[in-house]
């Protein structure tokens, strides 16, 4: 009895001394990769500011694979992408910045990721007319941005840069619309400029938009249409050329009513002089 109890003592000292074995040799391997890391990234960060942002790129993703327990992961992650993006390999960014954003969930630099992302996407609007899926990829990580980081200065940026976006769908709507019109597609056309005057009011478009529904809603025939977005151009841009516009298509005499105002102002002018003749 005194034996097997001594045996087994032997045997558990031999089993607690080799997890301790097995504890230091995986804590070498680990500060071992770590090393490593290192390495790899300050090698990365060396080409980085040489230029080289392929080879860093390269480097930088070797440097996150190798041991991407380390707080140094994510952000070789992020170096990788920014230094695709800040050469216009925008392709190469957006696969390490979806990436990130996919295995490091919940990271401090979440928001700049996203942002980066969107600057990704922004950078490739060339033309409004071919390249919408950028726009509107763009368009989406603003709003994204805006709304999860609010108090951020890239939602600062987002909001002035989401903008200028919403100015060039706007302008596509316009370009679509007037398309329309010039192949005498009136109601295609009528549907384009609702959209620029609904979604876009803000925008510079949306006063031609109302005079052009003022004018294909009276070509038509659809006269109480074409009065009603005459009353909303008056009520808001009064002074514009687009109100005058659309109030000569509604008033047949308009020309000879302003004539006749500005031959009586003449007159009047005219009999003032005299009395001081």
């Amino acid at each position: 009895m005194q034996k097997s109890n001594i045996l087994l003592i032997f045997i558990f000292i031999f089993i607690l001394s080799c997890s301790k074995k097995e504890e230091q040799i995986s804590v070498l391997k680990e500060k071992n990769l770590e090393n490593q890391m290192v390495e790899v990234y300050a090698e990365a960060m060396k080409e980085f500011e040489k230029g080289d942002v392929i080879f860093a790129g390269k480097k930088f993703n070797e440097a996150e694979l190798l041991y991407p327990q380390s707080v140094w992961a994510p952000r070789a992650l992020l170096m990788s992408a920014y230094g695709y993006f800040s050469q216009g390999y925008y392709n190469d960014a957006i696969k390490d910045l979806e990436r990130f954003l996919t295995k490091y969930k919940g990271h401090p630099q979440t928001d700049y990721a996203y942002y980066l992302l969107a600057l990704c996407h922004y950078d490739q609007i060339v033309d409004e007319k071919k390249d919408l899926d950028q726009i509107l990829r763009a368009k989406d990580y603003f709003e994204l941005i805006i709304k999860n980081y609010p108090n951020t200065e890239y939602a600062l940026d987002s909001k002035y840069k989401l903008d200028f976006i919403i100015e060039i769908i706007a302008s596509k709507e316009m370009y679509l619309a007037r398309y329309y019109v010039e192949r005498e597609k009136w109601i295609p056309a009528i549907k384009r400029f609702k959209k620029i005057v609904t979604d876009y009011d803000t925008t510079i478009y949306v006063e031609e938009a109302l005079h052009r529904l003022v004018e294909l809603h009276y070509r038509i025939g659809l006269n109480n249409e074409a009065e009603k977005y005459a009353s909303v151009l008056g009520y808001n841009y009064q002074s514009s050329q687009w109100y005058e516009a659309s109030y000569q298509i509604l008033n047949v005499n308009y020309k000879k009513e302003r004539k006749l105002k500005k031959d009586n102002k003449e007159t009047i002018l005219k009999k003032f002089r005299k009395m001081f003749k």
